[in-house]
């Protein structure tokens, strides 16, 4: 039985479950965007546009380093989701213990690998001379922070998993606030540099990760995290692999796709480097409906599998991906409408809001086939296919669009080259994922075991 803020999805209304477990996400992932967000405004407003695509310029690069962790976190999150729904408390317990090693461990590897290999990754790039330092000081500081925040999203999935998305939402509005009031601090009255945003980041991961890790070391026993059992279990961490590893994988080729991108729009200056990466931040508000979905879809569709409730997993899947696609193209027409002013609150440099402006005004249109293809890969991974979801996504949004950019750009030496690929690959992405879906056996014979099984 559901106990304190763990849902159940397996029965009762299917939108009201999948609402009521979208909202909670949707504003965490709303205060996470300002989390994020408030480094950017506030570097680019009080030290300039150079400062902002220092920070900018990581952007990319910091996600090809945490997505494998972050996918490996979300592959944990299905196998607990579907011991939940089958009621198979003894299993679920040992993946919980194994995810919580992981992310320790996992945590403390990035350390080390994101400090040094900071600087060999942005050259590579091709990051602009003159904002090269700016922006190792940044990456080697944020990733001092990797142990907390590993092991925050590794808390997050467990709760996540059970159909908790109210304690996360209050965690991540408490860690907001202590970035922001700390940016605000360490950049607006100490005048510090753009070394003080990772730093403020920095410690309010670890607000986050000991708030979430605390939760669970009193969460009831049925999820309960216990620092003596805090372990490898080699069964559950085979299935924790099997589900997370190609989601992992993904995230990190996906990224990698990202820094090649973002080399060639490095060619074209710092300017272009802070313009676009204005508008990835304003981007992120319209990735709020698509993540929420489908981050509610992947447990809904876990835990409903689970219970070999097939039929109701269906449903669910399409009223989850009907929801997120018009709220993203409702946020992305508004974006279409508002893009100088929202590019100009980071920076009011006439060429840094043209780029980003360019950019809003095509990508925004199109915002109904990024809200598809996520919220059909978080449908594969609940239904445990990961590899359905990393073969397309690495396909589309890897392959093709990292070679349309670096053929066409040589041909046509524009930087709206980068800004339609995007949409050119999301819509590709889309119909596969359709395709896939309609088939209908991605609901059978799915990844997770048991160990008596």
């Amino acid at each position: 039985m559901a106990s304190n803020h763990s849902t159940l999805m397996t029965e009762g209304s299917i939108q009201k479950k999948l609402i009521a477990f979208a909202i909670p996400l949707f504003l965490g992932n709303l205060f996470q965007q300002l989390y994020n967000t408030a480094d950017s405004l506030i570097v680019g407003n009080f030290l300039g546009s150079e400062a902002l695509a220092s920070v900018s310029s990581s952007g990319n690069l910091i996600f090809l380093m945490v997505g494998f962790f972050n996918g490996i976190a979300m592959g944990a999150g299905v196998v607990i989701a579907r011991y939940f729904g089958a009621r198979d408390s003894e299993n679920m317990e040992k993946a919980i213990h194994t995810i919580v090693a992981f992310g320790i461990v996992g945590g403390l590897a990035l350390t080390a690998i994101g400090v040094w290999l900071a600087p060999h990754m942005l050259i590579w790039m091709g990051t602009p001379e003159d904002i090269l330092a700016g922006s190792t000081l940044y990456f080697r500081i944020y990733f001092l922070g990797s142990l907390p925040f590993v092991l925050y999203n590794c808390c997050v999935g467990i709760l996540q998993s059970v159909g908790d998305s109210r304690h996360p939402l209050y965690y991540l509005i408490i860690s907001s606030v202590v970035n922001i009031v700390l940016d605000l601090l360490f950049i607006g009255v100490f005048h510090m540099g753009v070394g003080s945003a990772a730093a403020a980041t920095v410690i309010s991961h670890f607000v986050s990760a000991i708030m979430c890790f605390c939760k669970l070391l009193r969460a009831p026993e049925e999820y309960r995290v216990s620092i003596k059992k805090i372990r490898f279990h080699r069964f559950q961490l085979k299935q924790i692999i099997y589900n997370g590893l190609p989601t992992g994988f993904q995230n990190s080729i996906t990224a990698f796709a990202n820094v090649v991108v973002q080399s060639n729009i490095n060619s074209f200056g710092k300017m272009a480097v802070a313009g676009h990466g204005a508008y990835s931040k304003i981007e992120g508000f319209a990735f709020l409906p698509i993540t929420c979905f489908a981050m509610a879809l992947t447990t809904f569709i876990s835990q409903n599998l689970g219970a070999k409730q097939y039929e109701r997993a269906q449903k669910g899947a399409k009223f989850g991906a009907f929801c997120s696609i018009i709220l993203a193209e409702s946020i992305g027409l508004i974006i279409i409408l508002l893009a100088p002013q929202l590019m100009a609150l980071f920076d009011s440099t006439a060429e840094v809001v043209a780029f980003g402006t360019g950019r809003a005004r095509i990508c925004g249109w199109f915002f109904c086939f990024l809200a598809l293809t996520h919220c059909m890969a978080g449908i594969m991974r609940g239904a445990g296919r990961p590899m359905v979801s990393m073969m397309i996504m690495m396909v589309c949004w890897c392959l093709i669009r990292v070679t349309f950019i670096t053929l066409t750009i040589h041909f046509i030496p524009s930087i709206n080259v980068v800004n339609w690929a995007y949409p050119l690959t999301w819509f590709l992405s889309s119909v596969i994922f359709l395709f896939y879906f309609f088939k209908g056996d991605w609901m059978y014979g799915h990844g997770v075991k048991t160990e008596n099984s």
